[in-house]
């Protein structure tokens, strides 16, 4: 199965940005789907991107203006700009992908990366 390894996390103050890459080790094209997930200390882990193949993406509330993700298929990177972020955006960021045919059953993880923002 293809592998993800995220990157890009750290610390950064209120206000500012980072970016997110998460490498595969073969072709992103050979997901059905792909999403970012976090998880904060003591919370559960919710989604903060998806998209399905061939169709467009989709943003949690309250990451939308803020966030946007993207993909380099000749790469194989999916992205996640961050901007604008919030001492509540602090968490582990999963990239995620779906080798079912749905392309909404996440089987293949990547191992985090921190991302901490100060206030």
């Amino acid at each position: 199965q293809v592998q993800l390894v995220e990157s890009g996390g750290g610390l950064v103050q209120a206000g500012g940005s980072l970016r997110l890459s998460c490498a595969a080790s073969g072709s992103i094209l050979s997901f059905n789907g792909m999403a970012w997930y976090r998880q904060a200390p003591g919370k559960q882990r919710e989604l903060v991107a998806d998209f399905i193949s061939g169709g467009n993406t989709n943003y949690a509330d309250y990451v939308k203006g803020r966030f946007t993700m993207s993909r380099d298929n000749a790469k194989n990177i999916l992205y996640l700009q961050m901007n604008n972020l919030k001492a509540e955006d602090t968490a582990v960021y999963y990239c995620l992908g779906s080798t079912y045919p749905s392309g909404y059953e996440y089987d293949v993880w990547g191992p985090g990366t921190q991302v901490t923002v100060s206030s």
